[in-house]
């Protein structure tokens, strides 16, 4: 199992989740995040005072899922990500070692259904 962690444009991410949800890709956690890049630091305007936005709004999804579905999950969010503009994001793939059920406190080694619907097709 792989866990994967793209940082993504917020206008992005329903784009994001359609092209997630067509390869079969169904479960993923959504944070709203705040970071730092090459992205150019952009001006604001709050209560007529002009300041400088270094910190720019992103989200963050997280998806555990078998390892034979990350290429294909990785391009899906890069075609549905991208802008061609600095300040598009990352991706980022690591290493998951195990996985708990917190219901029933057991081992999980069914945490991706895809990999049941993979042996299904079999």
């Amino acid at each position: 199992m792989k866990k994967i962690e793209a940082i993504i444009r917020p206008e992005k991410l329903t784009e994001t989740i359609k092209g997630l949800k067509q390869i079969g890709v169904t479960g993923f956690t959504v944070s709203q995040v705040v970071g730092r890049g090459k992205q150019k630091d952009t001006q604001g305007v709050y209560r007529g005072k002009n300041y400088k936005v270094t910190l720019h709004p992103k989200v963050k999804l997280e998806i555990i899922l078998s390892d034979y579905m990350v290429e294909r999950t990785i391009q899906t969010i890069v075609i549905a990500a991208q802008t061609g503009e600095e300040g598009d994001g990352k991706i980022f793939v690591y290493p998951i070692l195990e996985a708990y059920n917190i219901r029933t406190g057991t081992l999980d080694y069914d945490i991706d259904d895809l990999a049941n619907q993979q042996e299904g097709r079999s």
